[in-house]
């Protein structure tokens, strides 16, 4: 019996330590996050030394994380014209992503942002500066949609269409009533260069684009449009269509 009677006695006093250490665990916690408080260092006013410094840091934060992710993760633009009609229209809002730039290959049909080859870029620091962050540019870009992929034969051909490698090319994505009217009516044979890509507006008669300029260089490429974010009654992604082109 008093076997039993010590049992129940060790068992009540580990519940009383364990209960006691408990209790000191938690006035622990609360009195460093108490110390935490009292000892937090106030913010100096902005316009001290002290401040200013501050200011700069957390500018110079924001203005890396801005590089980073307008050169690797995405932009926003808007449409200036109505070259692309009638996939996008003037005034829409879409997101260029740029990560395929880096772990794949442009593709026809891709809607791309660029700079075009007769684009003198400006060379200075600043120019660098305002085109990795997106402010003050006045490069000016343009946004087509891939045609023509290294290696094909192009022949444009008024009141019919697009030829590649002699294949007329389906596209139904292309501005209704299209008749091909300007300087550039007949266009090729020409073969598209290792590395460069034949651009063209979906809005034919309406476009300034390979036809006129030449061929786009890789490295012109900005990005790859993917989404629309405004108007809201047409949002949605920008996918890339399906041709009749799988078996070459």
């Amino acid at each position: 019996m008093s076997n039993v009677l010590n049992k129940q006695e060790n068992i009540k006093s580990g519940k009383n330590t364990q209960n006691n250490t408990d209790k000191t665990v938690d006035k622990t916690i609360i009195n460093n996050i108490t110390s935490f408080f009292k000892n937090k260092k106030e913010e100096p006013p902005l316009f001290s030394k002290e401040g200013l410094i501050d200011l700069a840091k957390d500018l110079i934060i924001v203005l890396v994380l801005v590089v980073v992710i307008r050169n690797f993760i995405a932009e926003p633009r808007w449409i200036p014209s109505g070259s692309m009609r009638p996939t996008l229209l003037e005034d829409d809002r879409i997101f260029v992503e740029k990560i395929s730039n880096y772990i794949s290959i442009p593709q026809r049909g891709d809607i791309i942002v660029f700079y075009p080859p007769n684009e003198k870029l400006d060379p200075t620091i600043w120019g660098k500066f305002t085109r990795l962050t997106g402010l003050f540019v006045n490069d000016r870009a343009f946004i087509k949609r891939i045609i023509g992929m290294p290696g094909d034969k192009i022949r444009v051909i008024p009141g019919k269409g697009v030829l590649i490698n002699n294949r007329l090319l389906k596209e139904d994505y292309k501005f209704l009533g299209t008749k091909y009217f300007n300087a550039a009516d007949y266009l090729g044979p020409i073969v598209v260069p290792k590395d460069n890509y034949f651009m063209m507006g979906d809005n034919r008669d309406n476009s300034e684009d390979s036809r006129f300029w030449g061929f786009l260089p890789k490295e012109r490429i900005v990005g790859r449009a993917c989404f629309r974010f405004w108007p809201i009654q047409r949002v949605g992604v920008l996918e890339r269509p399906e041709y009749n082109l799988n078996n070459q």
